[in-house]
């Protein structure tokens, strides 16, 4: 294992590992291993009922409500916590070979529930941070047993913070939480969070494949993948059904796919997918005109409160020595595409210029993360293309 051990002090988390066994205990599971409770974060290894083996590394904190000067009365917080304060930013481990899941998480002992954030939008995480919820967010755990829901945004150095998806549950639900975060690993916070709300209809979080492997016929109407994996085209497609994990690794690149496919059905338009990072997901001409670049991005799945779609348009990291890098240019790209799939479960779109979009109201040549999808926006295409090219 390659992760950093900080050493704890053995009566501070031992409650906190405590809960984490007994939750999963409360889940049918079997413990097989414990990592120490002097040692963070905790490393524990289980059998699930259904027989599949789980590994975990959480890095998890107390979560209270404690009065705090000028913060709201209503607010719960966990702190993020360990080693000395003067290493600012530390990583949050990840498995590469994803044998184990990687949880961040406060845990509120007096009333029984955990909440959790995104590990992978929070590595590097500062020391000390605290991760910030409401009252009415621990009501609605206790009620439903889980729930999801947006973390109201905080201002650090006189900037937004990214929106994030964060959830929570009981105890009963912490193998759930676990499972959670195994799909969840690298999405976007609008398919986070529209996968928190489909927990309960996920009843099945791993494959259970049949041994025989059939050979797919190699002929001209196979396809090269199909050959190379000696499946036949529906089995692939079963194993990605049957796969959640997959399932939802196929998923971040299906907004991109449906968004090139549409617009290279319309007429005079040449599109193609830009396969590098810190570009632009495509570049489309029309008729003769110059290139222009579409930067596709999902909505989040809350609306604002008079049922508008909402992007956070914001990039995950920004440079140490500029926090506005974090927000995009306008020169960057022409067009932007807000795919509605978070909200509405279609795989549909709107469009906008770029010229369109509000400043950013503090950093000077930079585009507002605020974005509200409204009456600039339009389901046409052509027509925000045709107005781009002039």
């Amino acid at each position: 294992m390659m992760y950093r051990i900080y050493k704890v002090r053995k009566r501070d988390k031992e409650r906190l590992l405590d809960f984490i066994v007994s939750s999963l205990t409360r889940c049918g599971c079997t413990v097989l291993h414990c990592s120490y409770p002097n040692e963070a974060p905790f490393r524990i290894t289980f059998e699930a009922p259904d027989g599949e083996r789980m590994g975990i590394i959480a890095y998890a904190f107390f979560a209270n409500s404690k009065r705090t000067a000028h913060r709201p009365q209503d607010e719960h917080r966990f702190q993020v916590k360990y080693g000395p304060k003067e290493e600012e930013f530390q990583e949050l481990w990840q498995d590469p070979f994803e044998l184990y899941t990687t949880l961040f998480f406060g845990i509120n002992l007096e009333r029984g529930v955990f909440v959790g954030a995104d590990p992978v939008v929070h590595s590097p995480t500062r020391f000390f941070i605290s991760i910030e919820f409401k009252e009415r967010n621990v009501r609605e755990i206790e009620e439903r047993g889980w729930s999801s829901w947006e973390r109201e945004k905080r201002t650090r150095e006189g900037l937004d913070e990214p929106v994030e998806a964060l959830v929570g549950g009981v105890q009963e639900k912490f193998l759930n939480y676990a499972r959670f975060e195994r799909l969840a690993k690298g999405l976007d916070q609008g398919h986070r969070g529209l996968l928190a709300d489909k927990m309960s209809e996920l009843t099945r979080f791993h494959a259970s494949m049949s041994p025989a492997i059939i050979t797919a016929p190699s002929t001209s109407q196979t396809h090269a993948l199909a050959e190379e994996f000696h499946l036949s085209q529906d089995e692939i497609l079963d194993l990605i059904e049957s796969a959640p994990r997959l399932k939802m690794a196929v998923r971040g690149w299906v907004a991109e796919s449906h968004l090139r496919k549409y617009l290279s059905g319309l007429p005079d338009i040449e599109c193609q997918a830009i396969e590098q990072d810190g570009k632009p997901d495509l570049i489309l001409r029309y008729r003769d005109s110059k290139a222009l670049y579409f930067e596709c991005k999902n909505v989040l799945r809350k609306t604002y409160s008079d049922g508008l779609p909402r992007i956070d348009f914001q990039k995950t990291r920004a440079s140490k020595s500029d926090p506005c890098s974090r927000y995009y240019r306008q020169e960057e790209f022409a067009i932007v595409a807000a795919c509605l799939h978070p909200c509405t479960e279609k795989w549909e779109f709107s469009f906008v210029l770029t010229s369109e979009l509000d400043p950013h109201p503090k950093c000077s040549g930079r585009l507002s993360n605020n974005v509200r999808v409204d009456g600039r926006w339009s389901g046409d295409a052509l027509k925000v293309i045709s107005q781009a090219v002039g």
